[in-house]
């Protein structure tokens, strides 16, 4: 570790050896590998771009040349060299960076960016005020091989081709994206490692490009040498380095798809883990029991697969039933309507936060169209999540398309009939949010999800009534508990769709009630619970809505952000108290 000790900022690393650089290189790995087993993250993607930062940081001269992460996946070694590596070293300090680009820490960075396929159309914009201004500096983008699947890779190599100037654009193939690469692309590069370069069938040749190929992408010297020879070139140029995801740690270079990203203490796994039932497992079991029936079935993810438990198993289970698009959220929604509307049954799993990039294929192709795809919104809650991955947006984007019937079921027997229900019907798109956090239980579930708009009511009472969406319905009845204490015994409700209003139950709630509280774990503006207050907005109903604030929280314990929010149960009924 005493070559790391010297590294404070990419000027002391100029000062160093080339042996020296070897040694930092282990260096780097170390810090990595003990801040992702006390914390989590990324693993694989930074062990394997180590030797290449350093060779960038070493030819370049950051910030004043300009470097572009595409997701994040492979910023570690960089945040090290950049004054960071207390964040690696130092167990009181993991916390004081975030796991992705963020400028607020450094002056090295140049955006806040968790998102995939972004790196290239971002650097066009830098290279192309760059010489509106008159200056003069490198733009390099860093894009994984899995990265280039997204569409908006495609857009933007498409500009930055026809740039008459400097932007370097390195393409750190690894052979992987998250799970393994899909797509016809990934034949191309295969092409070119084999040939090292040199196949006449270039994809990046063809959209004009100057390209250039390392295979030892993990040998400083020569990563070295290649940068240095497209260092302030004054024409777009393509970089492609051949790299070995998880370097350096065995486990993640012979399993890379589960060492993509790690929980902490992966270092000391020793026990067998116990299986349990999640709602991964619920939605796996589901689909593979209508493939057993012969059923045109496909499970459908965006290169996402291990987050909703599409694990390599039930991959090869499904067979032909299972699709994986790569990292293309708006082909995956669009895909999943056309399979609908030919008679298949798409099944698309999406994480809350990737959700966001699909809006116009979710009104456009999907709703307009009125296919009855089914869709999957995982990880949909208030969380301690970093900015760029909150899971606090869905309701509003979702909720608000014409034709669409997004549910929230709050228990397992509510999640598997809200799955039957919409694999079954064809009248409509329905999207479910799957309910987040430890699996829970209704004895006699008689949830009816083809009543549409029609709530169902848990317990009735007076006074105050409170509504408590998909994951918050707990916290609906817990704030019953604490109302009865002093004698107010509350209506409690589970709206179930989160797209339309049940008027009768509305109308029948001003008789006996003054409070309507809705309880929604998602953020306010334009969600459920606005609709709700609309509804009253004549009436002499007073309406109290509770969910997350418009704003991105990073990192931000989930525990302050209830108390931030009032989403505690004892902070709840002081407001009903403030107004009964």
């Amino acid at each position: 570790m005493e070559v790391i000790n010297k590294i404070n900022s990419p000027k002391d690393l100029k000062e160093l050896s080339l042996e020296q650089m070897k040694s930092l290189a282990d260096d780097i790995r170390k810090g990595i590998l003990n801040r992702v087993n006390k914390i989590g993250g990324h693993l694989g993607p930074d062990l394997g771009i180590v030797e290449a930062i350093i060779a960038l940081h070493y030819v370049f001269d950051s910030p004043k040349d300009k470097f572009v992460f595409d997701v994040s996946h492979q910023i570690y070694p960089h945040k090290i060299l950049t004054g960071r590596k207390q964040g690696f070293f130092d167990d009181d300090k993991l916390f004081s960076i975030t796991g992705y680009s963020n400028p607020n820490e450094s002056e090295h960075d140049n955006f806040i960016i968790g998102h995939t396929s972004t790196s290239v159309s971002l650097a066009c914009g830098l290279s192309k005020a760059r010489d509106l201004k008159k200056e003069k500096y490198n733009v390099i983008a860093l894009i994984g091989d899995g990265s280039l699947s997204g569409g908006e890779a495609y857009e933007g190599l498409n500009n930055a081709a026809l740039l008459n100037s400097n932007i370097i654009i390195i393409v750190n193939d690894n052979e992987m994206s998250i799970a393994k690469n899909q797509g016809g692309l990934y034949k191309n590069l295969k092409e070119l490692r084999e040939s090292k370069g040199q196949i006449q069938n270039n994809f990046f040749k063809s959209l004009g490009f100057e390209y250039t190929y390392l295979e030892e992408g993990n040998d400083i010297e020569a990563l070295i040498q290649t940068f240095k020879n497209v260092k302030d070139i004054n024409k777009p140029v393509i970089v492609h380095i051949h790299t070995l995801k998880g370097k350096g740690y065995y486990p993640a270079e012979s399993e890379k798809e589960k060492y993509h990203w790690q929980q902490p203490g992966f270092l000391n796994q020793n026990k067998k883990t116990v299986s349990e039932e999640t709602y991964e497992t619920i939605t796996t079991d589901f689909i593979l029991e209508k493939k057993a029936l012969g059923e045109p079935v496909v499970a459908i993810t965006p290169a996402t697969p291990g987050a909703y438990g599409f694990y390599q198993e039930f991959r090869d289970k499904l067979n032909e039933n299972y699709v994986d698009v790569g990292i293309a959220e708006e082909h995956a929604v669009a895909f999943a309507s056309a399979l609908a509307k030919n008679g298949a049954k798409p099944i698309l799993a999406i994480l809350s936060s990737f959700v966001q990039r699909t809006y116009d294929q979710l009104s456009q192709d999907l709703a307009l169209n009125n296919s009855p795809a089914v869709i999957l919104v995982f990880w949909g809650a208030i969380s301690s999540a970093d900015a760029t991955h909150l899971g606090i947006f869905d309701i509003p984007l979702i909720s608000n398309i014409p034709n669409i019937v997004y549910l929230s079921p709050t228990n397992k027997q509510e999640y598997i009939k809200a799955l039957n229900w919409s694999y079954n019907q064809n009248n409509h798109p329905v999207v479910i949010r799957v309910p987040f956090g430890i699996v829970q239980n209704e004895i006699n579930c008689k949830t009816d999800f083809s009543k549409l708009n029609k709530f169902k009511t848990i317990c009735k009472g007076s006074k105050v009534a409170v509504f408590g969406a998909g994951n918050f319905l707990n916290l609906a009845k817990e704030v019953k508990w604490e109302l009865e204490k002093i004698n107010i015994n509350p209506t409690i409700i589970n709206p179930i769709f989160l797209t339309g209003l049940d008027e009768n139950l509305l109308e029948d709630l001003k008789d006996g009630h003054s409070i309507v509280v809705t309880l929604e774990d998602g953020v306010l503006d334009g969600g459920f619970g606005e609709k709700i207050s609309r509804y009253y907005a004549n009436s002499d109903m007073k309406v109290l809505n509770y969910g997350a604030f418009k704003e991105f929280t990073d990192r931000v314990p989930v525990d302050k952000l209830y108390e931030k929010y009032r989403l505690k149960k004892e902070l709840i009924v002081e407001d009903i108290l403030k107004i009964v």
